[in-house]
């Protein structure tokens, strides 16, 4: 949620900034400077009731002390007025309140100066590309044929006993699914991450917390009766572990990481997009969260990003990474650095990891807040990135490392699937 402050004292430049994602704010910027001053002038207003109640109550004990009866039901009779108004006056500024958190909240975060201007996915910038497509001297299929070849996913299954989009992995394949899990999770260790197993389903408040509500409201799996959601991403308990939390002082950089599955009602587009591991509404990810402070933001961003490029370097994949334009940033991030890997079954780019800044938009929602060198209460600022999302990272280890004897397990998987070969 972006402050309100950051609006009055650089209105000019929030709306310039949200012209990268294709918004003219400029309406409801002026509309919620106009609420805010509402609200704080019926906020006076209050308080100048709530005074002088304090005033006449005081006033009503002094004259029965002094035996001022009738002067003591008077003022009693004003201090019954006021309080009325009091009660009105309280509804009129929580109402102001309400009105203006709810607008503020649909306003996406500004985009980082460095993001380009764009549209959509076509005007993102690729900024890094590593490894080689596998020779096209073979024949390379794509990975729901190797799947039923190898006896690895059961996408029919998955259909039977849930609905499309919720695959069953089996024999090598549930095992490589578990040996990546336990890779990454071993490598954000390694980079200092400590590991939680958190919950999978969240409340409201935390889903407001993240960014997730109500702009992604749709894209989740809602259990009414318990008004919980189940989690798009472990994002979101592992961040709303430090809501409402206020830390100490500036001496921190906190790094979380954790593995969930994640379930998501939107499965995208048809055909071969949502084809066999390509979009899936439940799949498991291995995330990496950082609280950090505003000077420390930058260096963290970087060190996430090199961290995910070894991931990949070690798995033999070629990928590229792309700095997404505003037109395709997420709604709470500040800037966005996707990684995608190379599908040479498919022959095209799959996204697999995003790595996000958000700033203070995150924090400012979550109260989440540190005291600086003068005591002050300034706003952490909050990171996360994918550390990986698994299915596509297995198409993409089928197809890229298939051969006439099979597909070749990574040597950095070795010791985790116990074989060096699938056949």
């Amino acid at each position: 949620m972006i402050e309100i402050q950051r609006i009055k004292e650089n209105k000019a430049e929030v709306i310039e900034g949200l012209k990268k994602r294709g918004i003219d704010s400029t309406k409801e910027i002026e509309q919620i400077l106009l609420t805010d001053q509402e609200w704080r002038d019926e906020k006076t207003a209050l308080q100048k009731l709530s005074a002088n109640l304090n005033m006449i109550s005081k006033q009503v004990g002094q004259c029965y002390s002094s035996g001022e009866r009738e002067k003591a039901d008077e003022l009693k009779q004003q201090s019954v007025d006021l309080k009325k108004q009091e009660s009105e006056q309280k509804v009129k500024v929580e109402s102001l309140q309400k009105r203006l958190y709810q607008t503020i909240l649909t306003i996406p975060n500004i985009p980082h100066s460095e993001v380009p201007h764009g549209k959509d996915a076509d005007d993102n910038e690729v900024i890094f590309e590593y490894g080689e497509s596998p020779g096209k001297d073979r024949a390379i299929y794509p990975h729901w044929d190797l799947a039923k070849t190898y006896g690895l996913i059961d996408f029919e299954l998955g259909v039977k006993v849930t609905g499309a989009g919720f695959p069953f992995y089996k024999g090598k394949g549930a095992k490589l699914q578990r040996a990546l899990i336990s890779f990454f999770l071993d490598e954000a260790a390694k980079a200092g991450y400590e590991e939680y197993s958190s919950p999978l389903m969240v409340n409201e408040e935390s889903g407001m917390g993240t960014g997730q509500l109500p702009d992604k409201e749709g894209m989740m799996y809602h259990v009414g009766s318990e008004d919980l959601y189940l989690i798009p991403t472990a994002e979101v308990p592992l961040t709303n572990m430090y809501r409402d939390v206020l830390l100490p002082n500036s001496d921190f950089s906190i790094k979380i990481t954790g593995h969930t599955p994640c379930f998501r009602r939107e499965a995208g587009s048809y055909g071969k997009d949502v084809r066999g591991l390509n979009r899936l509404h439940q799949f498991d990810k291995v995330e990496i969260v950082r609280i950090e402070t505003p000077e420390n933001a930058d260096s963290a961003l970087k060190e996430m990003i090199e961290h995910v490029k070894g991931l990949l370097q070690k798995l033999n994949l070629q990928y590229r990474i792309l700095k997404l334009c505003g037109g395709d940033t997420g709604f709470a991030a500040a800037i966005t650095y996707d990684f995608e890997v190379y599908s040479a079954g498919q022959q095209k780019w799959l996204e697999v990891s995003s790595v996000s800044r958000f700033d203070t938009f995150q924090s400012n929602r979550l109260k989440l807040r540190y005291k600086d060198a003068k005591k002050k209460s300034k706003l952490c600022h909050t990171l996360n990135g994918s550390a990986m999302a698994l299915p596509r990272i297995v198409a993409a280890l089928l197809e890229n490392h298939q051969g006439v004897d099979g597909i070749k397990v990574p040597d950095a998987l070795v010791r985790y699937t116990g074989f060096e070969t699938i056949n």
